[in-house]
């Protein structure tokens, strides 16, 4: 079902809301109406329009007094007001401005006018949501790469403190050592791969191609990847066809293949198999699959699986900070290719990887 912008018109006289309805009839707006400054702000209680139209001359509680209440709710301040009013003089245009108004209406009300200045405020409220949304997912990125950050660095800073102790035994120390190799390595991938992202997206990434073996990467990867995958007890298996070289940019494609890989084995479950296959269509060009038997990737999220910070199925315990698919999106797509995902029958996902 559409959403359609909503409206709260405010004005002790149902007639003015009648005339209200009329001239935006053909306009696809959701009405709302109270009929005094005090059932307003009930209504603001339970209901965040888009845009009030709010009468000037009201018993009891005022336009003003009205405005400048919704003005200081920190929840409601952020709705553009529309003052509608019969006064006419600069000083109560001022005062209505004075009060927090966004913009105001001279009674008799014009219906072009009126259409002009919703169009307008409603324009400026998804504005200003677009930005909310933005600073929040900022955020929400800031907390979720700073997590991502905390958990190899916590490693490094601790193993190191453990190889100082002069009571732990030699050997011990080589345990420590590598833990601290790999949890830099972690750092320094994930570090990466938002460097890498940030100059494809700016138009300032510069692909070095040269001619590669896709079956002799995929062999290193799967080699790279025994020692994690055997912790969760699963089976990393390759398929390949006759070797043909494609040209690429090594580093940057083998990244995209490591990302691949680790989701498929971060997601996979224990006793189950990852395959990791290669084609070359007679058409020119190649393609990578990487299929494993999770929980697979829902229609919902498909279409935007790849978008930044976005995950496809949350799972606990387990860091998901949603750059992984759109560093593979960017960077595929810098090489001219594509990434798709479909399911993999009976159960789990597979990612696709193609250059022309």
């Amino acid at each position: 079902m559409k959403n359609y912008p909503s409206i709260l018109i405010v004005d002790d006289e149902p007639n003015n809301f009648d005339v209200i309805e009329a001239l935006l009839d053909n306009e696809d707006y959701d009405l709302n109406y109270a009929s005094s400054g005090y059932k307003a702000l009930e209504r603001l209680e339970i209901f965040h329009p888009d845009v009030i139209l709010l009468d000037v001359m009201m018993p009891e509680l005022n336009g003003i007094d009205v405005c400048k209440k919704i003005k200081s709710n920190p929840q409601w301040k952020a709705i553009p007001i529309i003052m509608v009013t019969a006064l006419t003089s600069k000083e109560d245009m001022a005062q209505c401005l004075d009060a927090g108004a966004s913009d105001f209406l001279s009674k008799p009300v014009n219906g072009l006018e009126l259409r002009a200045r919703i169009k307008s405020m409603i324009r400026i409220k998804q504005q200003y949501d677009d930005l909310q949304s933005l600073l929040q997912m900022r955020e929400d990125m800031v907390h979720m790469i700073v997590h991502d950050l905390r958990n190899p660095l916590t490693t490094i800073l601790l193993s190191s403190e453990l190889l100082s102790d002069p009571y732990l035994p030699e050997s011990r120390k080589p345990e420590k050592i590598e833990r601290i190799t790999r949890s830099g390595h972690r750092l320094q991938s994930l570090i990466d791969s938002l460097l890498i992202m940030a100059k494809i997206e700016a138009g300032k990434m510069v692909l070095k191609y040269t001619s590669a073996d896709l079956n002799q990467m995929c062999t290193s990867v799967i080699e790279d990847f025994e020692t994690i995958a055997a912790q969760k007890k699963l089976e990393l298996s390759l398929n390949l066809p006759e070797s043909k070289l494609v040209n690429i940019d090594l580093p940057v494609f083998r990244r995209i293949l490591d990302n691949l890989l680790s989701n498929a084995i971060k997601f996979s479950p224990a006793n189950s198999q990852i395959t990791v296959s290669v084609k070359y269509p007679e058409i020119g060009g190649a393609s990578i699959s990487v299929a494993d038997m999770g929980a697979g990737i829902s229609d919902g999220k498909k279409s935007v699986i790849f978008e930044k910070f976005e995950i496809g199925t949350p799972i606990q315990s387990t860091a998901q900070l949603g750059l992984g698919l759109a560093f593979c999106k960017l960077a595929i797509e810098a090489h001219g290719g594509n990434i798709t995902v479909q399911d993999n029958e009976p159960n789990g996902a597979i990612f696709t990887i193609s250059i022309p």
